[in-house]
């Protein structure tokens, strides 16, 4: 996915395609990249102790093997003084973290973070409920469309896939604001073909890109 930073210019360019895009219908867009969607310490520490679990096991079976002997409070106290020490590089070294999460994990998180995100930002909240957040987490190369009530009874899912895919290739040749000018004129087409600009039209959300 993405590492290099959105610069300025690009968040001028998207901010233009969202306010084109917009000028032929009534619907809304709005974009958010997350450079990542969890912090996941937790998860990372339950996993790497259930890695250290079995490790102690294969360790203990192994010393048995070769008829080697540990007492039980040094080899207890070895498994303390690993596990701490794997806790303390977790919190000194966030970027580690997420490698230890199962990608399930990582989606999860990313998708709860995209409903967060299109309820926080008022995409839900348009007057003919056609508002349609685009939204990218770097940290778990996640990417997602989410649709209000009033677009997805005329849209179907396989647009939005599309869409995602064309967002994830960008973003994975590191053009990420390409993806995003990309996605947003894909979006605008779909919504002019179902929801075309009338005369009543208003501008009901900021037409930018929001990083968090």
């Amino acid at each position: 996915m993405a590492t290099r930073p959105i610069s300025p210019e690009d968040h001028d360019r998207i901010a233009e395609a969202i306010r084109v895009a917009e000028s032929r219908t009534d619907g809304e867009i709005y974009c958010v990249v997350a450079h990542a969607s969890d912090g996941y310490f937790f998860p990372a520490a339950f996993m790497a102790t259930l890695a250290m679990f079995f490790v102690s096991l294969a360790v203990a079976y192994g010393l048995e093997a070769w008829w080697l002997s540990i007492r039980v409070p040094h080899f207890v106290i070895a498994q303390l003084l690993a596990l701490v020490s794997v806790l303390v590089l977790l919190w000194a070294v966030p970027g580690l973290r997420i490698h230890l999460v199962p990608r399930r994990l990582r989606y999860r998180a990313a998708h709860a973070n995209a409903i967060k995100q299109f309820l926080a930002r008022n995409v839900h909240r348009t007057t003919a409920r056609t508002g349609v957040l685009v939204f990218v987490s770097i940290a778990e190369r996640y990417a997602e469309v989410v649709a209000d009530s009033g677009i997805d009874a005329q849209v179907g899912q396989d647009v939005w896939d599309g869409v995602v895919r064309d967002l994830t290739a960008h973003a994975g040749d590191d053009r990420l604001a390409d993806g995003f000018v990309k996605a947003i004129e894909t979006t605008g087409a779909v919504l002019a073909e179902h929801f075309p600009v009338s005369s009543n039209d208003s501008n009901e959300l900021d037409d930018h890109l929001v990083e968090i």
